[in-house]
């Protein structure tokens, strides 16, 4: 059954994507629109209850699944993996919200970076690109090795 964990978690990045170019760029916008506003002026954003709603949904799951025979446990355990990268990935390693992870010289994390600077380069809902976290354009993937390699 940990398949399923695996599967949930693969699932989540399009999920996310979906969600995030769509809801939260769409009739969200009045919870995510505090994540566009840079610096925040608040340790925590309207948008953090994406956040708390993914949670309260995962803990439900794991908790209703009782001894985890249940394939919904499963769900709950990938929804929660996902939700636990998102928090280092994207709150800490990119927006530095917690500041005991530095930049990275990893090529992956830091195109995955260069995504996200794009997609916060516009600050309405409209105009953004890169709605993803854990998929990154070809495009910045080359230009995080050109940039390691001037580096070298």
């Amino acid at each position: 059954m940990p398949f399923i964990a695996l599967a949930t978690f693969v699932f989540m990045e399009f999920w996310a994507w979906f969600m995030h170019r769509f809801v939260q760029h769409g009739p969200l916008w009045v919870l995510h629109r505090s994540h566009h506003v840079r610096p925040s002026p608040k340790p925590f954003e309207k948008n953090d209850w994406f956040f708390v709603i993914y949670g309260i949904l995962s803990t439900a799951l794991i908790v209703s699944a009782g001894d985890g025979s249940r394939w919904w446990f499963w769900v709950g355990i990938g929804i929660a993996a996902y939700g636990t990268v998102y928090f280092f990935v994207h709150d800490v390693l990119i927006h530095g919200r917690l500041r005991f992870w530095k930049k990275s010289n990893n090529t992956y994390l830091r195109a995955l970076n260069m995504a996200h600077k794009m997609h916060h380069k516009t600050q309405g809902r409209a105009g953004s690109v890169e709605f993803g976290l854990l998929w990154v354009s070809p495009k910045y993937l080359a230009l995080a090795r050109q940039q390691k390699a001037e580096r070298a």
